[in-house]
């Protein structure tokens, strides 16, 4: 039986900033046109929460039960150390994924965009398929896609539109630069497990880059949101606060660039999780001031 500590760390904590990043762009967003509503804003932060914990519990047990999370370096795998039954652990993703959607049930009915409902349901449908099924999208290099669309632009955008009823376009630059961040959780992670994924047939996009290739890219995955976000300044001066962002990011791209593998990737896991977070916190400031 899993204990309480180990249930925390198979939810990868780490990863959380990338829900919580989006919702404060797209609060920002929306209070640059006068549209911003705390009430909703919160309820798009449970439900981002929520998805990115089922998201973290589906990827375990699909991994688990495929056997690909034997031998790897990184946050604990519920399922696949045994310290959890799959069938629990895909309980787990499935209540996450639950409470995701009885909070994005409350939100669309304050916001009266019913039609929100269908994009949460494929949400949860990328969620699951991501690793889980007979043809996991993961295991086929898609997985930055549907990061960059789910936990970038329908979460940035889809908070704005809920509290707003409209999209400048500070949200859609917002919502590109949040979603090249959380794709660069997933590529630094795809980066380290590069060896074990080969073997396994996992063919994740840093696979098929090649591990330098996909060095690079990461780096301009972390580099390129800040001056995406400084841009915005045009309309909204603060959010050239973003800067203050920059020589971090190049720090995590330097430290990828030259070479860091196994161990050594996980501060930078954490590091970019905190640099979304930071983004998301300076970004929406600076474009509600």
């Amino acid at each position: 039986m899993a204990s309480t500590a180990e249930w925390v760390a198979g939810a990868r904590p780490r990863t959380l900033p990338a829900a919580v990043a989006p919702v404060l762009v797209g609060t920002g967003a929306a209070a640059q046109v006068g549209g911003e509503h705390v009430g909703r804003a919160l309820l798009a932060a449970g439900v981002a929460l929520a998805l990115q914990v089922g998201v973290n519990y589906a990827n375990d047990y699909s991994d688990g039960v495929r056997g690909t999370d034997l031998d790897r370096v990184g946050p604990m795998r519920l399922t696949a150390s045994g310290a959890a039954r799959p069938a629990q652990v895909r309980t787990a993703a499935f209540a996450a994924f639950g409470v995701a959607g009885l909070l994005g049930l409350g939100l669309v009915a304050l916001s009266g965009s019913w039609w929100l409902l269908a994009v949460g349901a494929l949400a949860v449908v990328a969620a699951w398929t991501y690793t889980g099924g007979k043809r996991p999208y993961g295991y086929l290099g898609l997985g930055e896609v549907g990061v960059f669309v789910f936990f970038g632009l329908v979460a940035v955008l889809g908070t704005t539109w809920t509290q707003a009823g409209e999209l400048p376009w500070t949200a859609w630059v917002g919502a590109v630069a949040v979603g090249l961040l959380a794709c660069a959780l997933l590529m630094v992670n795809n980066v380290r497990d590069v060896p074990t994924d080969a073997v396994v047939g996992k063919r994740t996009l840093a696979v098929r880059l090649g591990e330098r290739r996909a060095r690079r890219v990461f780096a301009a995955m972390v580099v390129l949101p800040v001056l995406l976000g400084a841009a915005c300044a045009v309309v909204a001066p603060w959010s050239l606060l973003v800067l203050l962002l920059l020589a971090p990011s190049v720090v995590l791209a330097v430290v990828v660039l030259l070479g860091a593998r196994g161990l050594a990737l996980v501060p930078v896991l954490a590091g970019v999780g905190a640099l979304e977070l930071a983004f998301g916190v300076l970004l929406g400031l600076g474009l509600a001031l």
